[in-house]
């Protein structure tokens, strides 16, 4: 707990805990003021408009552990994400752990793409390589439930994960446990193709930064593009005429990626900009008719 700050009492109002969380929280957050309402919000079950209608009311007595354990994981530096176990991405609330990364909205750019490239009510068969918490492919689900989505995750514990999200919200996709397309039936094509893949080297200076989240999910290897490759040669069988496919990269990677998609056959490559306009999405259309030959 905060040296600097008392603590309230148990009595004290949900507004007084609300001014309290701001505080503590500018040695560990940029946004001190939105994380303690989102903590009060995630402890007590309200929404914003709660907040504000019972800001006077004294804090239910069985919140302040909560919220306090809340609190000390976050000022020891853990992601906001992972002290609360669930996060919000394009409007679907998500459950986390450390054994997925935390949902940016640098990847909204990815989803919103692939979402704009399915036409509504049309029954496409959908790709997600890499899928982490269930995200993009849930995303894409919501938005597009006509749509066949397969999502294929290395990691078993984070397969789980998206999966149990995927019950919570009711949204049906069909999950595979493996390396990229190894555990996918050999001659299934697909419409689209979308991955978020590790894309950090080895000796990348962020991963400083992101110690809490799982390396295996950022580091790609020692130049941070193997996985880009590793996709795009193993995606060949499944593609057919027409097939789109989208990567989310490191800003500095648009050039390098669109020079593999060009190396593997792929025609009208493109690269869209994040939020920021910084390069982070890139792609292109399958125009062959051999993919395994190309």
């Amino acid at each position: 707990m905060p040296d600097f700050l008392e603590k309230p009492s148990e009595e004290a109002s949900v507004a007084r805990w609300q001014r309290f969380l701001g505080l503590a929280l500018t040695r560990t957050s940029d946004l001190p003021d939105r994380e303690a309402q989102w903590i009060l919000q995630a402890v007590l079950g309200w929404n914003g408009t709660d907040l504000f209608r019972y800001a006077g009311c004294p804090l239910p007595a069985s919140a302040g552990p909560a919220i306090t354990d809340i609190l000390c994981r976050r000022l020891q530096g853990e992601p906001l994400a992972y002290c609360l176990g669930r996060w919000s991405f394009m409007d679907l609330d998500l459950q986390v752990s450390p054994d997925v990364l935390i949902p940016r909205p640098d990847t909204e750019t990815l989803v919103r793409w692939a979402i704009g490239q399915i036409p509504p009510g049309k029954p496409w068969r959908v790709l997600d390589l890499g899928t982490g918490s269930g995200a993009v492919a849930l995303a894409i689900a919501h938005a597009r439930p006509e749509t066949e989505i397969w999502a294929v995750e290395q990691s078993a514990e984070a397969l789980g994960i998206a999966r149990k999200n995927g019950e919570i919200l009711g949204l049906h996709v069909r999950w595979c446990c493996g390396d990229w397309c190894a555990p996918l039936p050999g001659d299934l094509g697909f419409d689209l193709v979308v991955a978020n893949p590790p894309y950090l080297a080895d000796s990348d200076p962020h991963l400083e930064g992101l110690c809490h989240e799982p390396r295996m999910a950022l580091v790609s290897g020692p130049e941070g593009n193997e996985c880009f490759g590793a996709i795009l040669e193993q995606v060949r069988p499944h593609l057919q005429p027409n097939t789109r496919l989208a990567l989310e990269h490191g800003c500095d990677q648009g050039r390098s990626v669109r020079g593999l998609l060009q190396q593997y056959g792929w025609d009208e490559i493109f690269t869209l900009g994040d939020l920021a306009g910084r390069d982070r999405v890139s792609g292109g259309i399958w125009k062959r008719q051999n993919a395994g030959a190309a």
